[in-house]
């Protein structure tokens, strides 16, 4: 039995998506036929538009619409509602690993952008998400990253420690306060799924209803576990992109908890508890999803290990 790589939903009979899947897309979708272009066409394209997107990285990147009538996506210079990002060429598995990680974030009460992921060519995935700063017909969002408001740039955006983002929330968001939570539950989760390139550029802030609060996270995905797929131990490898007091391994329940969350983010024990609460309701369902996701079976393993181990170490297991 399928399941829907949006929903995670069984899909009836051989259907490679959900109804509740298309419909989330578009009201108007009946079927999403496959990207016309296999990873290497993917890869060639996202070179291509590089120099017209501001929309760049380590990951290839495509910027597409959905045509709901043909039923498909399709590469655009502009006006783009959705990123594609095909296979990586070194790094198998990425746009299954986002996929699932982005709607791990999800279950447990993250705010994420729809996402999922796309059949293309060549039998591949690659993964999807809607742009949150596009509105209306031709409407956009302001949307600024940590590193535009830090002052630093794509080649400094590791310049940084956990400690600073708080005090841009300080600085520039409406109710700081709400947002501090919302840091706390992306930044445990980041730290128990392995995503450890979290730096600055990773972090936004939106303007929605005259407010400024939190974008949508972004760029979730288990970073270790495509390490760990291609033979690296997991002490050479970083737990976190920027340090917390002063270090990126190495850390535990005292230094997530009792240093950034009460001390520096200034939270109550309640406000914690509940932080952690929704991460532990959240754990069966992760890894029931885990188990039925894309990701190849050796991938699965990986990440359930350290799943377990980084829960265990938050004391939330």
């Amino acid at each position: 039995m399928n399941r829907c790589p949006i929903t995670y939903e069984p899909c009836q009979d051989e259907a490679r998506y959900s109804p509740s899947g298309l419909l989330l897309l578009s009201p108007n979708l009946k079927q999403l036929l496959d990207f016309p272009y296999d990873a290497q066409q993917q890869r060639r394209e996202a070179v291509i538009q590089a120099a017209k997107m501001s929309i760049q990285g380590v990951q290839p990147k495509l910027s597409v619409r959905l045509d709901a009538k043909a039923g498909l996506f399709e590469i655009v210079d502009r006006g783009g509602r959705y990123i594609i990002k095909p296979q990586h060429d070194a790094y198998p598995n990425l746009p299954e690993n986002e996929g699932l990680t982005m709607h791990l974030a999800g279950l447990c009460g993250i705010d994420t952008p729809l996402s999922g992921m796309v059949r293309c060519a060549d039998g591949s995935w690659s993964y999807f998400i809607r742009r949150f700063d596009r509105v209306g017909h031709n409407g956009k969002l302001p949307v600024e990253d940590f590193a535009q408001l830090a002052g630093l740039s794509r080649e400094t955006k590791y310049d940084f420690s956990m400690e600073r983002l708080v005090k841009i929330l300080d600085v520039y968001c409406t109710f700081p306060a709400i947002e501090k939570v919302r840091l706390l539950k992306r930044c445990l989760f980041s730290f128990i799924v392995g995503n450890e390139d979290m730096h600055v550029k990773n972090f936004s802030l939106i303007t929605r209803d005259g407010k400024i609060m939190l974008a949508p996270a972004y760029d979730y995905l288990s970073t270790t576990v495509a390490f760990l797929s291609l033979g690296q131990r997991l002490d050479q490898i970083e737990e976190i992109a920027l340090p917390l007091q002063g270090k990126k391994r190495g850390l535990t329940r005292n230094t997530w908890v009792e240093y950034f969350a009460k001390e520096r983010l200034a939270l109550p024990d309640k406000i914690v508890g509940k932080v952690q609460a929704d991460i532990r309701s959240a754990v069966p369902l992760w890894k029931t999803c885990l188990a039925e996701s894309l990701l190849p079976p050796e991938h699965q393993m990986l990440y359930a290990r350290l799943l377990d181990q980084r829960l265990a170490v938050l004391g939330i297991a």
